[in-house]
C-alpha cells in the first residue's frame, strides 16, 4: 500500500508498505514525482526485483571514500594504504559531491579523459579507477547499499604503460651504495644493497623482522607479499652480508624485533624506518638522475636472468605470478648479450 503525504516543508513524502518487504520512503518536489515512485516501487515489489536504493542516492562519493579509507585501506599494505589516501583525494575533487548512485559511466569516462589530458600516465589513471570499482564493489557487497551495478565496469580502462627499462649504468651502482651507506642513519645503505641483490620491494624490505631472516641458511621468509602468497628469497652473499650488519648493529634498541626500524612516535610506538625522503635526497645530491627505488628491484631480476636462472627459478625469488608480469620486469642488455653469444662462441 502506498500514501502520499504533503510534509510541512511544503515536498511530498511517499510511503510504501507491502507484506514481506520493509517500508520504503522517498521525498519529491511534486505530488506527480512522488506518485510515480510509489506505483513504480510497488510493482517492483510484486515482482520480486525492488531494491531500495536510498542509501545510495543519499551517501555522496566524498563520504564513501571517507569510509573507504577508514575501513577498508588500513586493511591493506601500508604503501597501498598511503598511496589510495592521495587517490581517494583526486576523486573526491572531480566526483566527490556526486551520490554513488548518481554516478553513471559517462561521469567516470569524463574523469578519466579529463585526467589523461592533463599529461598523467595511464597507469596512474588505471589505479584511480581501480580504487573507485572496488569501492562500489565493498559498497555492495559488504555495505549493503541498493546499487543496481558497478558504473566503473563499463568503462573503457587506459591500456598499461610502457614498462619502464630503466637500469643502474655506469658507476652509478659504485656512487649510490657509497653515497647512501655514508649517509647519516646507516640503514639506508642496508637497504639499498638489500634491494640491489634480492629484488624485494620497498615495502617488503622495511617491514623485515628478525625471525624471516636465516643467516645460516642465508634465506629470508615473506609472510605477505603483494600477490598475498609467501615465499622464501635465497640470499647472496653480498645480501647476507648488509643484513649481517643490520642485525649485528650496536645501536639497535633492546627488544626490537624491526631490522630497520624508525624512531617512536608520538604514541610511544616504533615503526618502520621511513627512508624515502633520504633516498630523495642522496639521488638529487649525487645527480642520479631518473632512477626510483623500484627500478632496484628491475635491476635483481635482470641480473638473475643474467646469470643464468630459468623463468621458473627467476619468479620463484621474486614473486612473478606470471611470466608476463617477469617478462615486464626483464631488461637486458645488449652488450651483455653481445658477451654471451661470444662467450657461447655464436658467430
Amino acid at each position: 500500500m502506498a500514501t502520499v503525504v504533503k510534509t510541512a516543508a511544503g515536498t511530498w513524502k511517499a510511503v510504501v508498505r507491502k507484506h514481506g518487504w520493509p517500508p520504503a520512503y522517498k521525498t519529491f518536489r511534486t505530488k506527480r514525482d512522488a506518485l510515480d515512485w510509489s506505483r513504480r516501487t510497488e510493482d517492483e515489489m510484486v515482482r520480486g526485483v525492488f531494491i531500495d536504493r536510498t542509501d545510495a542516492e543519499q551517501l555522496t562519493l566524498k563520504e564513501a571514500l571517507e569510509r573507504y579509507v577508514r575501513e577498508v585501506s588500513p586493511t591493506k599494505r601500508r604503501w597501498t594504504s598511503k598511496s589510495e589516501v592521495h587517490r581517494a583525494r583526486t576523486l573526491t575533487e572531480s566526483l566527490g559531491s556526486y551520490s554513488l548512485a548518481a554516478i553513471t559511466p559517462d561521469l567516470i569516462a569524463d574523469h578519466r579523459d579529463k585526467r589523461l589530458a592533463l599529461g598523467l600516465k595511464s597507469d596512474t589513471v588505471r589505479l584511480e579507477l581501480a580504487l573507485l570499482s572496488h569501492l562500489y564493489t565493498i559498497a555492495m557487497r559488504e555495505w549493503r547499499l541498493g546499487l543496481l551495478y558497478n558504473p566503473v565496469a563499463l568503462v573503457r580502462k587506459p591500456p598499461p604503460g610502457p614498462a619502464r627499462t630503466r637500469r643502474l649504468v655506469g658507476d652509478e651502482e659504485q656512487r649510490l651504495v657509497a653515497a647512501c651507506s655514508a649517509y647519516s642513519n646507516p640503514m639506508l645503505g642496508w637497504i639499498v644493497r638489500l634491494a640491489i641483490h634480492t629484488g624485494m620491494r620497498a615495502g617488503e624490505i622495511s617491514s623485515l623482522r628478525l625471525d624471516q631472516v636465516d643467516l645460516t641458511r642465508r634465506i629470508v621468509t615473506l609472510n605477505q607479499t603483494k600477490n598475498g602468497s609467501s615465499r622464501t628469497i635465497p640470499l647472496t652473499q653480498a645480501a647476507a652480508a648488509a643484513l649481517k650488519e643490520a642485525i649485528d648493529h650496536p645501536l639497535r634498541p633492546r627488544g626490537c624485533d624491526m631490522i630497520f626500524y624508525g624512531e617512536p612516535g608520538r604514541d610511544g610506538i616504533r615503526r618502520p624506518f621511513e627512508f624515502n625522503p633520504a633516498w630523495q635526497q642522496v639521488l638529487k645530491d649525487h645527480g642520479i638522475n631518473g632512477l626510483r627505488f623500484h627500478d632496484l628491484r628491475h635491476e635483481a631480476v635482470s641480473r638473475l636472468v643474467e646469470a643464468g636462472l630459468g623463468d621458473q627459478e627467476v619468479a620463484a625469488i621474486s614473486g612473478h605470478r606470471s611470466m608476463q608480469m617477469l617478462r615486464r620486469y626483464t631488461h637486458l642488455r645488449a652488450e651483455d648479450l653481445v658477451v654471451k653469444l661470444d662467450r657461447l662462441g655464436v658467430r
